[in-house]
């Protein structure tokens, strides 16, 4: 059954609006709900980039149902794994089952802050399967000592661990990369409608929920939506690998201040009708993805949220 979420983008709003818009969320009904976690926002006119965590446990404060998910964090750098356990743990507790946590090898621009070396991919994927490892032992409330190729652990227990076994959805670029973290967890977090790259997940033995955000811009005309995501959100219209390797936002800013409205909207669904937002999701349905959640670019969430209810909810109910 497919399920529909919102985005809590943490890099334009910050953290009590992040609250209040997961609360908004789930009085509209949708399912689920994915907050992104940056040390730093992608371009300086994003303007917010909070600590995930303490954001959480206000969500879990101020919500009942709406499942939560962190979409995605970097267990590999910045935080360590035996810390990430923990906090997910927590957070898990708070919401009574309701937490997800998504992982993935994250982008230098937030992972590179402590001075640490930003390893190549095929390091970071290394990593990665390590720190999934070191997590898992530690949600079992056992007393874990691992003495890894990255990681070192020495006599940690956690004496609140998650009560059942929190759901690890692991974000991949490619088929490579996909069939590398097929059987470390328990769903596919995507970035593309490509089919290839998931069929290469199912093949290496992947399964559970394929979770993929879909950029829009609802605006009561086309022009206002292009340049909102034009302004707000030129990055993710990147291509390649620059979005994994640039360390600052001043470089992202750069890299995409050639681009034009029409190159940042391309791919994005802008403007008042649920059209091009139903067809983008048939897209991603087609491609073999069963968890679409929105990010609405810029300010304009109240307006997003009106337009969910009124058109594309109803719409989206006749796919």
């Amino acid at each position: 059954m497919t399920r529909f979420g919102y985005t809590l983008s943490s890099e334009e709003h910050p953290p009590k609006d992040l609250v209040r818009h997961a609360v908004v969320a789930e009085e509209r009904n949708f399912d689920f709900v994915a907050i992104s976690d940056h040390y730093h926002p992608w371009t300086t006119s994003q303007g917010h980039s909070p600590f995930v965590w303490s954001v959480l446990g206000a969500i879990a404060a101020s919500t009942d149902r709406i499942r939560v998910g962190v979409g995605v964090t970097c267990p590999t750098v910045r935080i360590h794994p035996a810390v990430i356990a923990q906090a997910a743990a927590t957070t898990s507790l708070l919401m009574d089952d309701r937490f997800f946590l998504g992982l993935g090898t994250g982008e230098a621009l937030n992972e590179h802050i402590l001075g640490h070396h930003w390893p190549p991919p095929e390091v970071r994927a290394a990593m990665l399967l390590e720190a999934i490892d070191v997590i898992r032992q530690l949600w079992t409330g056992d007393t874990v000592d691992v003495h890894g190729e990255f990681y070192d652990v020495e006599n940690a227990r956690l004496f609140d661990p998650p009560t059942n076994p929190i759901p690890l959805v692991l974000s991949a670029f490619g088929k490579h990369s996909a069939t590398t973290i097929a059987r470390a967890g328990d769903g596919y977090w995507g970035t593309s409608p490509d089919p290839e790259v998931l069929q290469a997940y199912s093949d290496a033995g992947g399964t559970g929920p394929r979770y993929a955000q879909l950029t829009v811009c609802w605006a009561a005309d086309d022009d206002t939506a292009r340049r909102t995501v034009h302004r707000q959100w030129p990055n993710g219209a990147l291509p390649g690998q620059l979005a994994q390797e640039l360390p600052t936002w001043t470089h992202i800013e750069q890299a995409a201040s050639v681009l034009s409205v029409e190159q940042t909207t391309e791919d994005i669904p802008c403007g008042p009708g649920p059209d091009a937002f139903v067809e983008q999701v048939r897209t991603y349905l087609d491609a073999g993805y069963d968890r679409l959640y929105f990010h609405q670019v810029g300010p304009d969430q109240q307006g997003f949220f009106d337009f969910w209810t009124e058109e594309l909810e109803p719409a989206l109910s006749q796919l």
